[in-house]
């Protein structure tokens, strides 16, 4: 079983929402869309659960044309960022709503919403309204309810968007295990670099429209192929810069900044993205290089300290591990690890050894 986009476009008036789309994912799999905020992330998803045609091209499922089929008849669940439950429903009836629908019996609905509920924690809850539930209760209670039908296809857009940060770090780490052993797919949106490689699985990276790359979420990460699908996987943005290479050395063309590599790629002028945990306030590596500073903006989030910073005409962004408090104007030193640096050609795409 299969979900297929095959040359899928979807166009209103003078607008291209989604550009010409082809994606397969397939069964028992985990898949991001990772793009900012009009990306194309819910338009996509509304298309692949029937609740929105496509311009152009077909829709795939277990390899059956559904193209223009409904959504009732399809056994697809979606869950959103807002609490959607009913509210004159308790818990257990909004969980088993999906599954009275279709005529369930009821020694089978009791059976399979105990199961869910106690695998999302709601066992104790299940005779309250959701106007008693916390936030993170709710969106577990329509968590629940997307579970217990048994859906094909799981399309969860943006569902702890809502949520404390706490909350959001709780069902972050439980949500790959919740999906663990189901025979579906599962399309999981989101606007953060950090919960798609939590999550891991496939990751498809959109900017307005476009599904710029799609793969393992790691290779996705370490190895974009194009600057555009780089950026949209840094958070804090991505640092980048034009440079020249000429032999084993390495420059920078605004400043004297220089470096060797054994990377085997022709000489001439590329850019680079260098992604701000890949610079420090401290050595990290034997390629290490130095880059001075003048201090911007010096943040403290947690354990981490975020520097912004300039070097000659160009802002940079640098996350450290640890707490280093620095003043507004500084002059500090901070360290490059070489080795993390990602090379893109003048077209931008991913520079490849050879």
């Amino acid at each position: 079983m299969s979900l297929e986009l095959k040359n899928v476009e979807k166009i209103v008036g003078l607008n291209t929402h989604i550009h010409t789309t082809d994606l397969k994912l397939e069964k028992n799999t985990i898949n991001i869309l990772l793009g900012p905020t009009l990306s194309g992330k819910t338009t996509l998803m509304q298309i692949m659960a029937g609740l929105d045609k496509p311009t152009k091209g077909e829709i795939w499922f277990g390899g059956e044309n559904v193209t223009g089929m409904k959504v009732q008849k399809r056994n697809v669940s979606m869950v959103y960022q807002q609490f959607i439950n009913y509210p004159n429903f308790n818990v257990f009836d909004n969980i088993a709503s999906p599954l009275k629908i279709t005529g369930v019996k009821s020694s089978e609905i009791n059976e399979r919403v105990g199961k869910v509920a106690e695998l999302l924690k709601l066992t104790g809850m299940l005779n309250k309204k959701p106007n008693e539930l916390s936030g993170g209760q709710q969106q577990r209670t329509a968590l629940a309810r997307a579970l217990v039908k048994d859906s094909d296809l799981i399309l969860l857009d943006e569902p702890l968007a809502n949520l404390d940060f706490k909350l959001r770090e709780e069902l972050r780490e439980e949500l790959p295990k919740l999906f663990e052993n189901r025979d579906c797919i599962v399309v999981y949106a989101t606007t953060e670099p950090s919960e798609a490689l939590l999550l891991g699985g496939n990751t498809a990276t959109l900017q307005e429209g476009k599904v710029i790359q799609y793969g393992k979420t790691l290779d996705v990460y370490n190895k974009p192929n194009s600057l555009v699908s780089a950026q949209v996987f840094s958070d804090p943005p991505m640092n980048i810069t034009k440079i020249k290479k000429k032999g084993n050395d390495y420059s920078f063309i605004n400043n004297n900044i220089q470096w060797k590599s054994k990377l085997n790629i022709k000489d001439g002028e590329y850019k680079i993205g260098i992604r701000p945990h890949n610079i420090t306030t401290y050595k990290e590596g034997e390629n290490s290089i130095e880059i001075k500073g003048k201090v911007l903006i010096s943040e403290l989030s947690g354990s981490e300290s975020l520097i912004h910073f300039t070097n000659g005409d160009l802002s940079w962004v640098s996350l450290s591990n640890g707490v280093f408090q620095k003043n507004v104007g500084e002059e500090m030193s901070l360290y490059m690890n070489s080795d993390e640096f990602i090379y893109f050609d003048q077209n931008e795409r991913l520079v490849i050894n050879g």
